[in-house]
């Protein structure tokens, strides 16, 4: 098992691993996610990933599970799920200038197995959206 630093969701029964570095937006889309979209947190801000009979599987630490950090707010409690196969790694940035219009097929290398990545930039109004589009183009 690895730990990595990440926010997962589930959405549509499709983990989602949310990546970038800190004060990228991953844990403000995880809620906007959960709100718009009715995804599941799996965990926020670390994840544990382990490979599982040829799949990726995220998991949340047991001493954060259920708990998102909302700036400005604190730390909540949500519903959340204790696992998701991992089907989608979303990489955030911070500069809009840096996604791409017509962006090439891109994967990352998990524990070995690729996983279909796409950039965003989270602070859109239409982030919530392209996520959902994502999950639904990866099926």
């Amino acid at each position: 098992m690895e730990n990595i630093y990440a926010t997962c969701l589930e959405l549509n029964h499709k983990g989602i691993l949310l990546i970038g570095p800190s004060g990228s937006g991953k844990s403000d889309l995880a809620l906007r996610l959960i709100k718009e979209k009715q995804a599941i947190l799996i965990s926020d801000d670390r994840t544990n990933i382990e490979l599982v009979s040829g799949a990726i599987i995220a998991s949340c630490p047991q001493t954060i599970q259920g708990l998102l950090e909302v700036r400005g707010i604190g730390i909540v409690k949500m519903p959340h799920k204790k696992q998701s196969k991992i089907s989608l790694v979303i990489e955030l940035t911070n500069n809009l200038s840096q996604i791409e219009r017509l962006p090439l097929f891109e994967t990352i290398t998990l524990l070995g197995i690729e996983i279909k990545k796409i950039r965003l930039y989270p602070f859109e109004l239409s982030a919530v959206h392209k996520v959902a589009l994502a999950c639904d183009e990866n099926s």
